[in-house]
């Protein structure tokens, strides 16, 4: 255990530090916030690190081998319904729970003043995600080719852009980015990899990836159509 915290702390370092350095040479040579803001910036920045270095041991060890392993489980139980409905249930609940999703839905809802209320925009979302998640199981089951559920995916998302209103279609692409957060990815990748790692015949390799991209199609369509249907 000792020597796993140690990478992850030194991969999260990796990752943040080269931020943090550029701020700091910024605040003593171009911008000068104030002594306050910028303590707190550090404060805020070993917050963010101690979280992740948490936050990644926890999903390894935690996360990805209960996603494999309930995903290698529903085959088992032989109820298309089940597995459909599993699927939609974690890619609803690990949405909701994305920090990206609550960080965008929380900015949105303040630079529109209340207009696209976050409560509402985060459930659409994760409506979003979680129907294209189940789709991807029912993919990885009857082997589907991906490019064809992308192309359709996208189609839709081409013509719903002509009728939305302007302010929802950056609204509705930046929701699709998000989505692809340190929270669902993992859940949903080790749940598709489970899913194909037991069916006869299948590569996990080929099977099991790819569904972010698919999934990540899912809140595009739905932040459009509540852009539409919303008055």
């Amino acid at each position: 255990m000792p020597g796993y915290l140690k990478s992850k702390t030194v991969e999260v370092l990796k990752a943040i530090l080269p931020l943090v350095i550029v701020i700091m040479v910024m605040q003593f040579t171009l911008i000068k916030m104030p002594i306050g803001l910028f303590l707190q910036f550090l404060a805020g920045a070993v917050m963010v690190i101690t979280g992740m270095v948490l936050f990644l041991i926890g999903i390894e060890i935690g996360i990805l081998p209960m996603g494999n392993a309930v995903g290698a489980e529903l085959p088992k139980r032989r109820s298309l319904w089940l597995i459909v409905g599993i699927a939609f249930l974690i890619g609803f609940a690990a949405t909701i729970a994305e920090p990206d999703v609550v960080v965008l839905t929380g900015q949105i809802d303040r630079v529109s003043q209340g207009s696209i209320s976050d409560s509402i925009l985060i459930y659409v979302i994760g409506i979003g995600i979680a129907f294209f998640v189940a789709m991807a199981m029912l993919r990885i089951l009857f082997g589907f080719r991906m490019a064809y559920l992308l192309a359709a995916g996208y189609l839709v998302v081409i013509v719903l852009s002509l009728f939305t209103p302007a302010q929802f279609v950056p609204v509705a692409f930046d929701a699709g980015g998000v989505t692809t957060g340190p929270m669902t990815v993992p859940i949903i990748l080790s749940l598709g990899i489970g899913l194909s790692s037991v069916l006869r015949g299948r590569s996990a390799l080929s099977d099991g990836f790819g569904l972010i991209g698919l999934a990540s199609v899912g809140p595009i369509i739905a932040v459009m159509l509540m852009g539409i249907i919303l008055p």
